[in-house]
C-alpha cells in the first residue's frame, strides 16, 4: 500500500489499511513526511520510506538511481497487490509504472487519466466524499472489507499517557501549508480568550515551530513547540477536551484519538473532503476568493478566509464540543 504525501494524509489512510490488514501483511509505503503517522496505524506490518518526486514539496530530484533502488525493493517485499491512495490532485500512475517495474502483479487505485497496463483495477469516480472513505474505497474495489465491528473511523495505537494532567485545551497554531494556518495574533489572542473563559490552554507544535509557540503561548498558555513526538502529541491530544488546529496532520490525530477538533478551515482544498472526520466545528469563510485555488502561500491580502474569525468565535466553539468525544 502506498500514500506517499504527510502524516495526516497517511492518518487518513488508516481505515484502508486496516481493511487490507484483514486480509493479509500490509507493508505501507510512505514518504518521510509521513513516517511518523504511519508508525501508529493499526495493521502497518512494515513501513518503507521514500520521498517521491512527483509528489513531496519541495520536490527531490528525480534519479535513476534512487527509482531503480525503490524497483529493487519493492521486488524484495514480493507483494501481492498494490494500492495506491491519492488525493484528487495526484496521479497513481508513475508510481504504477514503478510497481509494474518492480513485478507487482495486481494494481489497484483511482485515476482520472487512462491508465494503459499499469493498472488492474482502476477506480474513475471521484466522489466529494471524506478523503479516509476514498481511500476505503479503492481497498474495496481490491476486495478488502473492514473486519467486523470496525466503524471505518480513524484509529491509532494507543498512544503513551501525557505527562500533563486535564483538563485542557490544545491550540496547535502551526500547518505544513501556510495559506491553511490562522495566524500567529490571532491565535495568541485564542488563547488568551481560552484562558480567560476558564481553560488551561496546551500550545503545540513541532521542533521548528518553537518561536511560534511562545508567541502564541504568551503569558496565559503552556508552551510545548518542540517537545512531543507524535506520538506524545497524540496522547496529549487523546486527554484534551477539544483541539483547535487548523487543517493539517494534528487536526487529523486529534480525529484518530476521539477528541473534537475546532477546525480553522482554509478553503483552499474542500472541506468536504479534509475536515476532521470525526466530532468538529468548522471555522472560516468557505466561500473566500482563494476557494479551491490549492494554493500553498495564501493569494488574498489579510487572509480574510481565516483571520475574519475571531478569538470569541473560538471560546464558543470549544464550548460547543467539550464532552463531545467518540
Amino acid at each position: 500500500m502506498a500514500r506517499l504525501d504527510s502524516d495526516g494524509d497517511v492518518l487518513l489512510a488508516g481505515p484502508a489499511v486496516r481493511a487490507a490488514a484483514h486480509a493479509g501483511e500490509v507493508v505501507l509505503l510512505c514518504g518521510h513526511a509521513g513516517a511518523q503517522a504511519a508508525g501508529l496505524l493499526p495493521g502497518v506490518s512494515r513501513v518503507v520510506r521514500w520521498d517521491c518526486p512527483w509528489i513531496t514539496s519541495p520536490a527531490p530530484e528525480v534519479r535513476a538511481t534512487d527509482v531503480e533502488a525503490l524497483v529493487a525493493l519493492i521486488e524484495g517485499v514480493r507483494a501481492d497487490v498494490a494500492l495506491i491512495l491519492t488525493s484528487f490532485h495526484q496521479s497513481p500512475l508513475p508510481l504504477a509504472l514503478v510497481l509494474r517495474l518492480a513485478g507487482v502483479p495486481r494494481i489497484v487505485a483511482r485515476s482520472t487519466d487512462y491508465p494503459g497496463s499499469l493498472l488492474d483495477v482502476r477506480l474513475r469516480e471521484d466522489p466529494d466524499v471524506p478523503e479516509s472513505e476514498r481511500a476505503l474505497e479503492v481497498a474495496r474495489a481490491a476486495g478488502f472489507e473492514l473486519p467486523p465491528g470496525d466503524d471505518g473511523r480513524l484509529a491509532v495505537e494507543p498512544p503513551p499517557e501525557p505527562a500533563e494532567v486535564g483538563p485542557y485545551v490544545v491550540v496547535h497554531p502551526g500547518a505544513s501549508v501556510p495559506a491553511r494556518a490562522w495566524s500567529p495574533d490571532r491565535c495568541a489572542q485564542a488563547v488568551t480568550a481560552l484562558a480567560g473563559a476558564g481553560h488551561r490552554v496546551l500550545v503545540t507544535g513541532g521542533p521548528g515551530e518553537t518561536a511560534l509557540t511562545a508567541h502564541v503561548a504568551g503569558a496565559h498558555g503552556v508552551d510545548l513547540g518542540g517537545r512531543t513526538t507524535f506520538a506524545e502529541l497524540a496522547g496529549l491530544l487523546a486527554r484534551a477536551d477539544a483541539a483547535v488546529v487548523g487543517n493539517t496532520g494534528p487536526a487529523h490525530l486529534a480525529a484518530a484519538v476521539g477528541t473534537p477538533v475546532v477546525s480553522l478551515f482554509a478553503p483552499v482544498v474542500p472541506a468536504a473532503r479534509w475536515a476532521p472526520h470525526g466530532p468538529h466545528v468548522l471555522l472560516g469563510d468557505q466561500d473566500a476568493p482563494c476557494k479551491g485555488s490549492r494554493a500553498r502561500n495564501c493569494p488574498v491580502p489579510g487572509h480574510p478566509c481565516l483571520d475574519q474569525v475571531t478569538p470569541d468565535r473560538v471560546v464558543a466553539a470549544v464550548a460547543e464540543l467539550v464532552g463531545v468525544r467518540t
